[in-house]
């Protein structure tokens, strides 16, 4: 309270170089918000603390300030890459750290850029703030391909500002905790009248969580195990450890036949569907005469698309077969550096490892509007490990689905928080649509998670295991998944032009002479 009374007093100007640094460390603790940490008042405390930081700055001051944020927002919050980089890229300890520093500087332009643009052409107002934030976090959705991590909104899954989520998205919980975070700095500067939006902000969440937009649909939910095969990562993809894999989930899943489905995590089988044909046929024979459905990762070689391309064409495969089930999802949304390597000719050099085998910076991206899978006369949608960090391709993929599927291999990342982050959004998504997410992984976490977002069952990490529970389906559309994030952001390009038009003549003529 001391500090945010400091940077909001008048009579106390801090150098820029201490605004930065705390700009720095608020940046830097925010990723204590998200799972496995779950402080989620620091998803509060530290855009408010940035808030504070630019008050009365010009937009210079303000871009460095920002990006010192985003600096320690990476650099902290994406850490966990360095495992993948060291462990797997065959990258020393300096350059991964580099390497991670480096990410962190790019992403921080993010942060940069906005609150530049909030001090260059918006009034100081929490209702110019928050939408911009907003905005900014919708860009990293999309630009450069995206990379849609570390959102504020992720810091209240199963927090009662979540409550949005089924209206307005991810981004709209985002913009309700940034716009209460800052409306509390100007109650501290004394502006009291903020408290009543704050209160309004609460109460909707409060009328939010009673709306109901989907419901069960009166049939038997289906019997579900997902298999965890635990498989190590610097040996799933040796040639000569192939075989070891198969039979690891074939041993696990041997007492499952029989019930409804079973799910294999991504790339659980390590071969193109060509080069394991008899081994397939095998599983789906044994499916079919279990009466079960079997789903499971794998490398398809597209033939064809091979051929008009002059190239091998691999896609990163969900395919689904056994008794009444058919379908092949093929990943829209790839890893830069994990399944492609852009601008891979000039940084073949830095990271050699990255094409060492078929998973590794050779994948093509599957088409758009691909049809759920048909799993016992129900549709199963889909979403590829990262992809469930894009809200807008899950939503899709949820429209006239009757629950969701999202398999991973979270192996690369093992021991750090990146796996713990990456089932959050899977809970976020679940909210969103209001549809169960089965997860199936290599090593962690697999887990059940309800329409409301909540695990209801939950496999131990780093261990073979085979998890069961059953799977309901639903009817229905949230208002999120029939309008994706257009209301939110339609509305936050709304309050943007108000701000821009309503904004004193003062702060542009005190701009000015301060150029």
């Amino acid at each position: 309270m001391n500090l945010v009374t400091s940077l909001t007093s008048k009579n106390v100007q801090l150098p820029t170089f201490v605004l930065c640094l705390i700009a720095l460390i608020s940046g830097g603790t925010f990723s204590l918000s998200l799972a496995p940490y779950h402080y989620w008042w620091i998803a509060l405390l530290s855009p408010a603390l940035l808030y504070a930081c630019l008050l009365g700055r010009r937009p210079k001051q303000a871009f460095l300030i920002g990006w010192s944020f985003g600096f320690g927002l990476w650099f902290t919050g994406a850490f966990w890459l360095f495992a993948s980089i060291h462990n797997y890229g065959n990258i020393s300890t300096p350059i991964g750290i580099l390497l991670i520093a480096l990410l962190a500087s790019v992403m921080g332009l993010f942060n940069a850029f906005q609150t530049w643009a909030y001090k260059r052409f918006f009034p100081e107002t929490p209702l110019t703030f928050a939408p911009l934030w907003i905005l900014f976090e919708w860009l990293k959705t999309w630009l450069f391909t995206g990379f849609p991590w570390l959102f504020v909104g992720y810091a209240f899954t199963n927090v009662f500002l979540d409550d949005y989520a089924p209206l307005f998205g991810v981004l709209s919980v985002s913009f309700v905790a940034v716009l209460i975070a800052t409306a509390c700095v100007e109650v501290i500067r004394k502006r009291t009248f903020w408290v009543l939006p704050i209160l309004t902000l609460l109460l909707g969440a409060w009328g939010a969580s009673s709306l109901q937009f989907v419901q069960p649909k009166n049939e038997r939910a289906l019997s579900v195990s997902l298999v965890q095969g635990n498989i190590p990562q610097d040996l799933k993809w040796l040639t000569t450890y192939q075989d070891r894999t198969l039979e690891i989930y074939q041993t696990l899943s041997s007492s499952e036949w029989g019930r409804d489905l079973i799910v294999w995590p991504e790339s659980a089988i390590p071969m193109t569907q060509i080069s394991v044909a008899p081994f397939i046929q095998e599983m789906t024979q044994l499916a079919k005469q279990k009466n079960s459905a079997w789903i499971s990762g794998i490398p398809y070689y597209d033939e064809q698309a091979s051929i008009q391309a002059g190239r091998s064409v691999f896609y990163n495969s969900l395919m689904a077969s056994g008794a009444q089930t058919s379908g092949l999802y093929e990943k829209q949304r790839l890893v830069p550096f994990g399944e492609y390597v852009p601008l891979a000719g000039l940084l073949k050099w830095v990271l050699p490892a990255l094409q060492n085998d078929i998973t590794e910076g050779s994948m093509s991206a599957g088409p758009s509007g691909q049809k759920a899978l048909n799993i016992k006369q129900h549709a199963l949608g889909t979403a590829i490990c990262y992809e469930v960090a894009y809200p807008n391709l899950t939503r899709t993929n949820a429209k006239n689905s009757d629950f969701m599927v999202t398999v991973s291999n979270d192996a690369w990342f093992s021991g750090t928080a990146g796996p713990w982050q990456h089932l959050q959004m899977v809970q976020m998504r679940a909210k969103e649509n209001g549809r169960w997410f089965i997860r199936a992984t290599n090593t962690g976490i697999t887990a059940f998670i309800n329409e409301k977002g909540q695990i209801v069952a939950q496999a131990p990490i780093d261990q073979a295991f085979v998890l069961r529970h059953d799977l309901p389906a639903f009817s229905g559309q949230t208002l999120y998944t029939r309008l994706g994030d257009l209301p939110i952001l339609i509305f936050s390009i709304i309050l943007l032009c108000l701000g821009m038009y309503y904004r004193p003549k003062q702060v542009d003529v005190s701009f000015k002479s301060r150029r």
